[in-house]
């Protein structure tokens, strides 16, 4: 098969890998109905500068994924088709630079095998099948890898440099830490000290050419802060004085070195990379020795992106505070740095038994989850239908899970231990297939909201103003007709407080919507209307007549 081929056909599964199932969901949580309703709020109120959730700023995150977002609304018409484009153009680019780069430093197969790599790989499927900012983040630090090692390793390339310097300054205003890719050039300092083979010479003494590189770098980054400052330091505004002061300091240092949440241990990642990197992390214990052999050989062409990727891993286990997607972006670095090998390692008998044993296990595991939900009653399928409110259209995600260990099962039986890249691969593509056909429209109506507050519209009347207490994203993004809420960051009780109050200035034309909450004591559920289950979480509906007692509302209405 001719090389040109061979990517084509590879490309063709990656965009039904990443792009089944777009369409059949909306916005599901922990961070895409926020995503999604700070870009809707852009679009409606033209404020392209300070986001906001609600009637709040919302400092935590710069807005380039936003401004995406929202232009690929305004380019589809519909958030329900439009949500998930920029992270599918995202895990496409991510991909092909990935390959190019590869295929430049070692060659046409090793640079598929690393793209390959890349996209067999469970988490970056996964996040790239949702909307979330890293895979942005991630498209944005690979842009920049690959411009700074075309200049570095293939170089020199003062064009490709300055585009990596500006990538990353891109990445800087879609996640801070957007910066990453420029402390390639620690390892690049010390390998050009030591004299290893396979780096460019990029002309040292052109000063200016590396200081147009660190002016690239801040004008990605004055696209959106420069016009930021100057309102938020002149405009007058206290809320943007504020804002400016949250997303520099908070949002960055204070996040990094003091984090608040999503606290764990020094060893994290190490457990993230064995498990969500799965089955490419199965070829670590064979790619081992060649990285030892490149070490000695001081082959930079290994080790420039491979010690990158090493740094960004021990940046994150520096903070308190990690989630297991913050070290994405050097999954295509490690891609890259194992691309010679993986050829000769998917050869290896040991390795093979490996994989096939990873297909087998995976594929039992589903067979085993959805027969047993399909044919019973599980703990875990009851608990499940109970906290995510679902009704019989739950079977047909057991029957999907049944049917995607079938297939699983089929295929190492077939392949067995000389097929056991074509097992994997045929079943890891069921997996995705089932997951964006089936789990997609399955889980939406509950996981995003949509059916309680469609429920909430139905109970309040199609005239009366809802007001959301103790509210998340979706609830606002999901909203029927007119709504009102009462503050994000206030707590609960404030919340409730404040809408009882509300309530009772027009009780006849308004309705009070209510989380379920510890934080809640107060309130009733005996007295009020249940609405929904949702997001395992009870919702009730709350009118001026049934109030509850002990619930405070401040000393001034609110109108």
């Amino acid at each position: 098969m001719s090389e040109r081929r061979q990517s084509l056909y590879f490309f063709l599964i990656a965009v039904w890998v990443l792009a089944v199932g777009i369409g059949l969901r909306d916005a599901w949580p922990a961070d895409e109905p926020r995503f999604v309703l700070v870009a809707k709020q852009m679009l409606e109120s033209g404020d392209w500068l300070f986001p906001h959730r609600g009637h709040e700023l919302y400092p935590d995150k710069p807005p380039l994924y936003f401004w995406l977002l929202a232009a690929s609304q305004s380019v589809v018409g519909s958030w329900r088709w439009s949500f998930l484009l920029p992270s599918l153009v995202a895990g496409l680019v991510s991909l092909w630079l990935t390959f190019d780069l590869g295929r430049r430093l070692h060659g046409h197969r090793a640079g598929l095998w690393a793209a390959a790599a890349v996209l067999c790989t469970l988490q970056f499927v996964y996040q790239f099948k949702r909307a979330q900012i890293d895979p942005t983040l991630v498209m944005f630090t690979t842009l920049a890898l690959y411009g700074l090692c075309r200049h570095l390793l293939l170089g020199p390339n003062w064009r490709a440099f300055w585009l990596g310097c500006f990538a990353a300054g891109l990445g800087v205003i879609a996640k801070g830490v957007g910066f990453l890719p420029l402390l390639i050039l620690l390892p690049f300092a010390a390998m050009r000290w030591r004299r290893w083979s396979g780096l460019a010479d990029p002309g040292t003494g052109s000063a200016w050419r590396w200081s147009v590189g660190a002016l690239a770098f801040f004008a990605a980054i004055a696209l959106w802060f420069a016009p930021m400052l100057i309102l938020a330091t002149r405009g007058g505004d206290p809320e943007h004085a504020a804002y400016l002061q949250n997303i520099l300091f908070k949002q960055t240092a204070t996040r990094y070195a003091e984090a608040w949440h999503h606290r764990q241990p020094v060893w994290y990642f190490l457990e993230i990379i064995a498990l969500f990197w799965l089955p490419f992390s199965l070829a670590f214990p064979w790619l081992a020795r060649h990285w030892r052999a490149a070490w000695r050989e001081r082959d930079a062409r290994v080790w420039l992106p491979l010690s990158w990727a090493l740094l960004v891993v021990v940046f994150f286990s520096l903070s308190p505070g990690k989630r297991d997607m913050y070290i994405l972006p050097a999954l295509p670095a490690f891609t890259l740095a194992a691309a010679p090998w993986l050829t000769e390692v998917s050869t290896r008998v040991g390795f093979r038994r490996v994989l096939l044993a990873f297909a087998a296990l995976l594929s039992v595991l589903l067979l085993g989850i959805g027969a047993s939900a399909w044919f019973g009653q599980p703990k875990f399928a009851t608990t499940l239908i109970a906290e995510r409110g679902l009704g019989a259209e739950v079977v047909w995600l057991w029957r999907m899970l049944a049917a995607v260990g079938v297939v699983g099962l089929a295929a190492v039986a077939f392949w067995r231990t000389a097929g056991a890249l074509q097992a994997t691969a045929l079943l890891l593509i069921a997996v995705w297939t089932g997951y964006g056909l089936v789990a997609h429209p399955v889980l939406d109506a509950s996981s995003s909201s949509r059916e309680l507050m469609r429920q909430a519209r139905a109970i309040a009347g199609p005239d009366r103003v809802v007001g959301l207490v103790a509210w998340k994203e979706q609830n606002l993004l999901q909203a029927i007709g007119p709504v009102e809420e009462f503050g994000f960051s206030r707590s609960e009780p404030d919340q409730l407080a404040r809408g009882i109050a509300w309530l009772q200035a027009d009780p006849a034309q308004r309705r009070l919507l209510v989380q379920q909450s510890p934080a809640l004591p107060c309130l009733d559920g005996s007295l009020a209307r249940p609405v929904a289950v949702a997001n395992r979480r009870q919702w009730l509906m709350l009118s001026a007549d049934v109030l509850p007692t002990g619930c405070q509302p401040p000393a001034t209405p609110i109108k």
